[in-house]
């Protein structure tokens, strides 16, 4: 059988508040990264893993993009074009919590866009889920030759309820590579400011792991019920928060555009890349 590109990535997520008060939290936790293109094989592949049914573990497309289950590829594509960017022999992959006997919540997932030739990376999208049902996606275009992405934008999308709307996100990734290599790691470091400084730092950091039935029942075993320890991880660091006396902050409507297409930014190579390398 060929090579998937799609495979499991098996890692920590953790935050650090910085303001008001000092909070922070480290979550083990797997993703999966499936190439939209091979999501039909994989159905037949795997006995554990179904797309858009129902099975131990499943991907469906209402999940993410229009969330009304329109194909994920044309969806993407569609605002690849809309962003000026060339969607002729372009391979996507999506990072994301699969779906556990039918459940899961995505606080965020991140599309890799890259060019089917070379695998340059051309573009992420980085979709924001809220605990309030709604959704927004950052668009941005990447260097394809910086191995390392460093993108900025400001935030658009109410998220955190004890976080103002007036702040700005810079992205820093190591994104994962087409295929397996010596370098199957992956970092996603996000950090939230305002006017006054730092707010909230958020990494994912994780190691490439082969995707199969056997795998997936290993992570069953290792990361029981990890879709509902997600949601309800969120809403208990959300209950400490309060105890601790932050304020709630009134969330306004979400934006009109479902996607907000961000010009592509200058990357800032600094003393953190090496970091962000040997952290993941």
């Amino acid at each position: 059988m060929n090579a998937l590109v799609s495979c499991l990535y098996v890692g920590k997520v953790w935050h650090k508040r910085h303001k008001p008060k000092q909070h922070s939290l480290n979550y083990r936790v797997f993703s999966l990264l499936c190439d939209l293109d091979e999501l039909p094989m994989l159905s037949l592949r795997l006995r554990l893993f179904s797309h858009n049914r129902f099975n131990l573990f499943s991907i469906h497309d209402r999940d993410f993009g229009a969330g009304n289950g329109m194909a994920l590829r044309s969806w993407i594509e569609s605002h690849l074009a809309s962003a000026g960017i060339q969607t002729q022999n372009i391979r996507i992959s999506l990072l994301c919590y699969p779906r556990l006997l039918g459940y899961a919540f995505n606080p965020l997932s991140v599309f890799f866009c890259r060019r089917a030739g070379d695998g340059a990376l051309v573009a992420i999208l980085y979709e924001v889920h809220n605990t309030f049902g709604e959704r927004h996606c950052y668009l941005i275009p990447t260097d394809p030759e910086a191995s390392i992405i460093d993108q900025t934008c400001e935030k658009e999308f109410y998220v955190s309820p004890f976080i103002d709307m007036a702040a700005s996100y810079r992205f820093r990734v190591l994104p994962p590579p087409l295929i397996s290599s010596n370098g199957n790691r992956l970092s996603i470091v996000i950090n939230e400011s305002d006017a006054r400084g730092p707010l909230l730092d958020a990494a994912f950091h994780a190691k490439r792991v082969s995707l199969s039935d056997a795998k997936l029942l290993a992570l069953l075993v290792t990361h029981p019920l990890m879709t509902l320890k997600v949601i309800a991880g969120i809403h208990w660091e959300a209950l400490k928060l309060w105890s601790k006396g932050v304020r709630l902050v009134d969330r306004p409507p979400p934006p009109r555009h479902l996607v907000t297409i961000v010009p592509a930014g200058v990357a800032v190579a600094d003393a953190s890349d090496q970091r962000l390398r040997s952290a993941a």
